[in-house]
């Protein structure tokens, strides 16, 4: 008996094979995202591959050498003797010390001044364009040159350097600046908060910008001056802002290496202005002890991860 379809029934049939057409666009729109990723995933090998040559080679090579001696040639494992050596050394205390005392000066002085500053040029009306150049320019020169500006024309220990000249004119004391093992320090912070502090000025001045103005007028209907709508307003909506910087500069100015170098001549008076950067330095091109260099190196790397881990542990409970 033959089967018939009841008019009006839906008769069921296999899968429709796609048309030609449909086949092509699909094709066409693989070949495209296929290309498309191949370009970014391009970029990505090269970025990634200098960032492995130069970055992490680099740091993998320095943990094994700190594990290891070489003399004459010859290279031998020792195990935990090159952080015994470089820790029983005064000059470790001594760098650590001085890293820390500049750190908690730069805190204070580089930290605070940038944004001082940015909520001044904030509040201008005028010249604002001139002054964020005037603020930024120092940023441009290069370090060596402006700490070489420093050293021989700012703090010539004699009358005739800038800031004897300017405290002479006030009546006070003069200073012999880098010879001086207390005024070492805030010398270097000094000499670093003017050079450094531009980028952060204008990482504020846009943070700053991006505060809505209703929240101050609010602030001054209440009758709050000038101080509690920093405090009230300013700090709130800038507390992320602050508190990245705050990790930057204690990352930056722990590596402190280029200011002892040129103003104090490394070591300075009294060893008042070795560094663990400087001390790494001193290790392995005066001593030639490459291993301990590399072991005071990742002493260094653990210690700033460290602090890394305490502020990431702190932004991750405020959000």
């Amino acid at each position: 008996m033959a089967l018939t379809t009841a008019p009006g029934a839906t008769r069921r049939t296999g899968p429709v094979a796609p048309t030609p057409s449909r086949t092509a666009g699909r094709r066409a729109g693989l070949g495209r995202k296929v290309r498309d990723n191949l370009t970014g995933h391009t970029f990505l090998i090269g970025a990634v591959a200098c960032f492995a040559v130069f970055s992490w080679y680099p740091m993998v090579r320095g943990v094994v050498m700190s594990f290891q001696r070489t003399r004459r040639g010859e290279t031998t494992w020792v195990g935990w003797d090159n952080y015994s050596r470089i820790i029983a050394d005064p000059s470790f205390w001594t760098a650590w010390k001085n890293t820390f005392v500049f750190t908690g000066l730069a805190l204070v002085l580089g930290y605070l001044v940038p944004f001082f500053v940015a909520i001044l040029l904030n509040e201008l009306r005028h010249a604002k364009g001139y002054l964020r150049v005037l603020v930024y320019l120092p940023v441009m020169l290069p370090p060596a040159s402006a700490l070489f500006l420093f050293k021989f024309y700012a703090y010539d220990p004699s009358e005739a350097g800038l800031f004897n000249a300017i405290l002479t004119a006030l009546g006070l004391p003069t200073s012999e600046w880098m010879q001086s093992p207390t005024m070492t320090m805030p010398a270097m912070v000094i000499a670093s908060t003017w050079m450094n502090m531009g980028g952060a000025v204008l990482i504020y001045l846009a943070a700053l910008q991006n505060i809505p103005g209703e929240l101050y007028e609010a602030a001054e209907i209440d009758g709050a001056g000038l101080w509690r709508r920093i405090l009230h307003v300013t700090v709130p909506q800038t507390r992320l802002i602050l508190a990245l910087l705050a990790m930057l500069q204690i990352v930056a100015t722990m590596q402190l290496f280029i200011e002892p170098l040129i103003l104090a001549n490394g070591a300075g008076t009294q060893d008042s202005a070795t560094s663990v950067a400087y001390l790494i330095y001193q290790h392995g091109f005066f001593q030639n002890d490459l291993n301990g260099a590399a072991a005071l190196g990742v002493i260094m790397l653990v210690v700033l991860a460290g602090f890394s881990a305490v502020y990431l542990r702190l932004t991750a409970r405020q959000d």
